[in-house]
């Protein structure tokens, strides 16, 4: 993927909201110290056992180590899910917002030659090959996406969740639901509820209204979709996510970027360290780990660091 396009750059300009990916990206989210700012600007920077069964299968090869193509229906929409096939656990590789599975395919055989594990990656509705679902973007939704497809999967337990950005949203309502189901989680520099405070809301909202508007000039553009759908429900939303609590029976590792996604606006940058501090300060068995020298786009930037700490989450033993 490109990384110097200019709609590639007014896309990550999008972080400032956290709505969507923030791949090798970072924005100013509000400068000063003003709690809620008269103006705003965005600075583009470079900053596991399963038996799929059930689902509708694509004719890929079935050779050790290929990924298969499973079309789930749930909610009257198909969503793509991706299936390396291992034995013993199973890993799921979520995206960040606005990217789909394609995200992870470099560390797609790495994770499932190192661990043997079962490595599942999916496309959001609306992204890759899954089906646009119209109307704001609902977490909610997401989280029964994927719930579904690791049902129709035959997926109910030891799975290991890697969650980036904006699905770190995701990964906190599915623990809260299906704690059973996770022998563990790690979250990359991902979204986090102790960050969206009212005020930081505010600041957020205040510094993405210019993209979010211009993203209207053109909405059935994917990104742009992606973006006005998860903008229509932002404050009341995350409103909401900030009082999720993660579940004390589920493993968590932190993992958050030395430079952030807000990299550019000090205060917004060290609040969202904070808040991952805070995370895993706030239960049992969470290690906050910082990925020095790295952008928000870890995952890109320290890839040895997420193999090392998604492989040591599947090596610990299943409570």
């Amino acid at each position: 993927m490109s990384r110097t396009s200019p709609n590639r750059s007014t896309y990550r300009a999008l972080s400032a909201l956290a709505l969507l990916t923030l791949t090798a990206g970072a924005v100013t989210a509000c400068g000063g110290n003003d709690p809620a700012p008269e103006h705003s600007a965005s600075h583009p920077a470079k900053p596991a056992a399963s038996h799929p069964a059930k689902a509708s299968a694509s004719p890929a090869a079935d050779r050790a180590g290929a990924s298969k193509l499973h079309m789930i229906t749930n909610a009257g929409h198909r969503v793509a899910f991706h299936v390396t096939q291992g034995n013993g656990r199973t890993i799921v590789l979520d995206s960040g917002g606005g990217e789909d599975s394609s995200y992870w395919n470099d560390l797609v055989p790495k994770l499932h030659a190192d661990t043997g594990a079962t490595v599942i990656t999916y496309d959001r509705s609306g992204l890759g090959k899954s089906e646009v679902v119209p109307g704001p973007w609902k977490v909610e939704s997401a989280v029964s996406d994927l719930k579904a497809g690791l049902d129709q999967l035959g997926v109910n337990r030891n799975v290991t969740l890697v969650s980036h950005s904006q699905a770190g949203e995701i990964a906190n309502y599915f623990a809260k639901e299906n704690p059973r189901m996770l022998s563990g989680a790690v979250l990359v520099d991902a979204n986090l509820p102790p960050l969206f405070t009212d005020v930081e809301i505010a600041r957020l909202v205040a510094a993405s209204r210019p993209q979010v508007d211009a993203a209207k000039k053109d909405p059935d553009e994917p990104r742009n979709r992606q973006l006005l759908a998860t903008a229509e429900n932002y404050v009341p939303a995350h409103r909401a996510f900030h009082k999720v609590a993660w579940p004390d029976s589920v493993p968590a590792t932190v993992i958050v970027s030395e430079k952030t996604p807000l990299e550019a606006s000090p205060v917004d940058a060290q609040r969202w360290r904070d808040a991952a501090t805070l995370f895993a300060k706030s239960g049992p068995d969470r290690t906050l780990v910082t990925a020095k020298g790295s952008s928000h786009d870890v995952p890109k930037d320290r890839p040895d660091l997420v193999l090392k700490e998604i492989e040591g989450m599947v090596a610990t033993p299943a409570g």
